[in-house]
């Protein structure tokens, strides 16, 4: 992985008011842990941040905080954004040691273009990170999976996979589906609940009415039974004297 620096300095003020004053002046507070010293809260530019990261958020960064003249390796631990603009608004780096192996996620990214959506199936990605234990130079900024194979009801899971150089999958190989492509659905399949009790309703509605149809026509041939009443004709004795 990639290695780049990043010059920050000390953040003298606290607060939401001067957090504030800051991003309008174009920079970002933010925080560096460390497991051997303090927490050290920092300031950086908004757009050194952007340039430094601009390879993947996985990168490891060199940090060097005026004043004291020491480059520290760090990752980035969390990223807090703006829930409307997006941007970033405050920054959590790690201190991480390059000869101790670390904890971390590397991204998935899928590749190709899988036979079963050409056959009418949906392509799904539960997983988008895998968790990994690796040196923090023997890591990669994603790790890349080829799809183009896929056909429906298939589905790739990590044990499928290939872990780079000096990184361990420490999900569980069987139980981690990486994509899958899933059958076509039908129309039946895609009606909401609400939409499917409405049809129900209205078969019930129709039945019903026809129903009342067919008591109501049984009801108006009654006066028709009874041959020679229902004719007309006059009834008593034909004889003559």
């Amino acid at each position: 992985m990639d290695r780049v620096k990043l010059q920050v300095r000390p953040r003298e003020g606290r607060g939401s008011k001067d957090a504030k004053a800051l991003r309008a002046a174009g920079d970002i507070p933010g925080v560096i842990y460390s497991a051997t010293t303090d927490t050290q809260a920092i300031v950086v530019n908004a757009r050194a941040l952007r340039q430094a990261v601009s390879g993947g958020l996985h990168t490891i960064l060199d940090v060097t905080l005026d004043g004291d003249g020491q480059t520290r390796p760090v990752l980035i631990k969390d990223l807090q954004l703006d829930p409307v603009r997006g941007r970033v608004v405050h920054i959590d780096l790690h201190e991480i040691r390059l000869d101790q192996v670390i904890q971390t996620v590397i991204p998935v990214h899928l590749e190709g273009h899988a036979e079963g959506v050409n056959m009418g199936g949906a392509l799904n990605q539960p997983v988008h990170e895998l968790h990994v234990d690796a040196l923090p130079a023997d890591l990669v900024d994603f790790i890349s999976v080829d799809v183009s194979a896929l056909e429906i009801g298939q589905s790739i899971r990590l044990s499928d996979l290939e872990a780079p150089p000096g990184v361990t999958f420490t999900d569980d190989l069987e139980s981690t589906v990486i994509a899958t492509i899933a059958a076509p659905v039908s129309e039946d399949e895609l009606k909401t609940e609400a939409e499917l009790e409405a049809e129900a309703e209205a078969e019930a509605e129709a039945a019903a009415a026809a129903e009342a149809a067919a008591e109501a026509g049984e009801e108006g041939a009654e006066p028709g039974e009874g041959g020679e009443e229902a004719g007309g004709e006059p009834s008593g004795d034909d004889s003559s004297e």
